[in-house]
This record gives structure tokens, sequence and C-alpha cells, in this order.
């Protein structure tokens, strides 16, 4: 299942997430930087979307209480909660 997920608090507007069997297959952001939003979206490809949330939930970015990291995992906890997971 392809989802977007419109960001709150950090550079990229969006982040487009395709879920398969509780796996993470892909992840695009749309905006924020660009080196580290590939590099995130890299090694999130073809993790349990559990495992993601739990490296990347509660990253900061500077002064800001969250981050593009931070973004995706709770993206991926508003999937499982309208999943009924």
């Amino acid at each position: 299942m392809e989802f977007a997920y419109i960001t709150k608090g950090v550079c990229s507007r969006r982040i487009f997430i395709n879920v398969e069997d509780g796996i993470v297959k892909n992840v695009k952001f749309e905006g924020g930087c660009n080196g580290n939003t590939k590099g995130i979206s890299a090694l999130a490809q073809g993790m349990k979307v559990e495992d993601v949330i739990e490296k990347l939930e509660g990253t900061t970015c500077g002064f800001k209480s969250t981050s593009c990291p931070d973004q995706l995992a709770t993206a991926l906890k508003q999937y499982l909660a309208e999943k009924g997971e």
C-alpha cells in the first residue's frame, strides 16, 4: 500500500511510503536535505515497519523537537493505527 504523509516541523514537505506485508518497500521525501533523506530512504527499505519506528522515533534535528527520520516514524505509526495494527 502506498500512502503520503504531510510532515510537520521539518524542511521536507511530504513523505511517500510504500509498505507491503509489513515491510517498507520504498520511501521518498519531497523536499528536505537531499542526501540525508535519500540515505534514510535507503536504510528503511526492506525493514519491518516496527523496526523503522523503533530506530528513528525521537530523532531530533538541531533545535527542533522532530526531524525527517522522526517524521517517517510518525507516518509509519499513523499507518499502523489506520490499519488497526
